[in-house]
């Protein structure tokens, strides 16, 4: 099961750039005590030294940075976003659901993209997400995978 919960979940969320998207998604994590704010950073310098990369379909976005001692444990937010907005991706622009995953080392984060890619890779669970009034039916969804 995904490491996610209510708490770093977030519905219609205004945003007035992909740092902001970025940054959003990654405080929810360091509010929770799941990673420093270091790893925020680290996945926003990602963004500036890589581009889109992890924008991985259309409309879904999962900004990570390599796992190191700024995570504390395996985890993961949902931030979906009141208007999409353009990342800078070739083909799945514009981006409307950001999902920051963090793992403790590269075997964590692989099971996790793996975890979270067959949820959101399901056409049926993935307009569920996008279509969810509150929190806990996003969790509902993901907690049924």
């Amino acid at each position: 099961m995904l490491p996610l919960s209510e708490k770093v979940i977030q519905l219609d969320v205004d945003v007035e750039s992909p740092i902001d998207a970025i940054r959003i998604a990654g405080d929810l994590l360091v509010k929770e005590g799941k990673v420093e704010q270091a790893y925020v950073e680290e996945m926003v310098k990602a963004f500036h030294e890589l581009g889109a990369y992890f924008v991985i379909a259309p409309g879904i976005a999962l900004p990570h940075a390599r796992p190191d001692q700024t995570v504390k444990e395996v985890c993961l937010s949902l931030v979906r976003l009141k208007e999409p907005i353009v990342f800078g991706h070739a083909k799945n622009d514009p981006v409307k659901l950001v999902c920051a995953i963090a793992g403790v080392d590269k075997k964590a984060h692989i099971q996790m993209l793996r975890a979270l890619a067959s949820i959101l890779s399901d056409e049926v669970k993935l307009k569920e997400i996008l279509e969810a009034e509150n929190a806990g039916q996003v969790l509902s969804v993901v907690q049924q995978s």
